[in-house]
């Protein structure tokens, strides 16, 4: 993925028609709460006592661990199939 400068964005939303500005406005402002989540997610795991993060890890472990032996079948099918087509 390249990268995209603030300045390349300016240029971009001037060249937009007046009526389209709401909608790039609130595209913008959806992809930064979706970072703003994101980043509080993360900073709240982070400020967990270490013992309350390997808790929560190995709960989710075992949750995974249950999903993958409950799709064991249909995720081996899938794996070993030959995908090339004649």
């Amino acid at each position: 993925m390249t990268t995209i400068t603030y300045s390349e964005v300016r240029q971009l939303v001037m060249r937009l028609p007046v009526d389209k500005l709401p909608v790039a406005y609130d595209l913008i402002a959806d992809l930064r709460e979706d970072d703003v989540e994101s980043d509080l997610v993360q900073q709240s795991f982070m400020r967990l006592s270490t013992e309350e993060r390997r808790r929560l890890m190995m709960e989710q472990a075992a949750q995974m661990k249950s999903y993958y032996e409950q799709t064991t079948t249909e995720r081996q099918a899938w794996q070993t199939e030959d995908f090339v087509e004649y």
